[in-house]
C-alpha cells in the first residue's frame, strides 16, 4: 500500500499545525508511518475526490494515533491526526 521509498511528506499552509487542535504535532503524525505494527486501511467513505487512507500507529512515545492521509505524486499528505478511539485501539491491538 505504501512504498517504503514514499515516506516523504507534503506540508504546506493548508495542513501545517492543523492537528494542534487535537494536541498532535506534525512530527508525531509522521512517526506512525515507521511503526512496525501499523495498520493501514483504505478510507472508502472519504475517497470520492482522491484515494484516502487511514493509518493506526504508535509514536516514539507510544501514543496510538489515528491519521487520515492521501498520496499526492511521490509524497504523503496528512489530512488529519488525533488520538485513537477505543474501537480503533482494539483493532490495532488485535492486528499486532
Amino acid at each position: 500500500m505504501i512504498d517504503p521509498g514514499l515516506l516523504e511528506f507534503d506540508w504546506d499552509k493548508g495542513n501545517i499545525g492543523k492537528n494542534k487542535k487535537h494536541h498532535v504535532e506534525d512530527y508525531e503524525s509522521e512517526e506512525v508511518f515507521f511503526d512496525e505494527g501499523k495498520v493501514i486501511l483504505k478510507d472508502v467513505l472519504h475517497s470520492q475526490n482522491e484515494e484516502r487512507f487511514i493509518i493506526l500507529g504508535m509514536t516514539k512515545r507510544e501514543r496510538l494515533l489515528f491519521v487520515a492521509f492521501c498520496k499526492r505524486s511521490s509524497r504523503l499528505r496528512i489530512i488529519s491526526a488525533r488520538d485513537a478511539h477505543k474501537k480503533e485501539r482494539k483493532l490495532y491491538e488485535k492486528t499486532t
